[in-house]
């Protein structure tokens, strides 16, 4: 685990968790005054022979929060993932915390929706996530402020999200 300096009075743990099926590395963000944290991108394990789905890279995470006696606040994606799935709301059924994403995730709702012919029942608003960002929207890990900024490219919803002084 790596302790970088964000600001003179910032400081924030970042422990990577990478899941080699997907090529993918989850974040979990900790506030080291408050032990507030937050999870990024996390992964539900994928058994792409077999049709399975199961959730041991997610275990481990909730297992690293528990041992270090974490407060998840936050379940943040960078985007919609099509490499793999997200085990965020899996994990917040397990520490809670609130789900959040770019607000342009309706666009891809919207276009996947129609591809995957998912129908009228599957929302395509949002409403699945806690809270959908805004460019330059902030929030707080514990005392760690915090932003989310707008970054299209992998598709309309991506953001990323830094440690600031506002």
């Amino acid at each position: 685990m790596s302790s970088y300096p964000v600001q003179m009075d910032q400081k924030v743990e970042i422990k990577d968790f990478f899941d080699p099926v997907s090529n993918t590395i989850t974040y979990v963000v900790t506030d080291p005054e408050t032990k507030a944290c937050a999870v990024i991108d996390s992964v539900m394990d994928i058994d792409y022979p077999a049709g399975r789905i199961s959730f041991e890279h997610a275990d481990e995470i909730i297992a690293y929060i528990r041992e270090n006696d974490l407060k998840l606040e936050w379940l943040l994606e960078t985007h919609v993932h099509a490499d793999h799935l997200s085990a965020a709301p899996y994990i917040q059924q397990k520490l809670g915390g609130k789900i959040g994403i770019g607000e342009q995730v309706t666009v891809v709702q919207g276009v996947f929706g129609k591809v995957f012919n998912a129908g009228t029942e599957f929302a395509r608003d949002g409403s699945q996530f806690d809270k959908l960002f805004q460019d330059g929207d902030t929030y707080q890990i514990g005392n760690l402020k915090c932003f989310a900024m707008h970054t299209p490219g992998h598709t309309p919803a991506c953001m990323v999200h830094g440690a600031c002084d506002w």
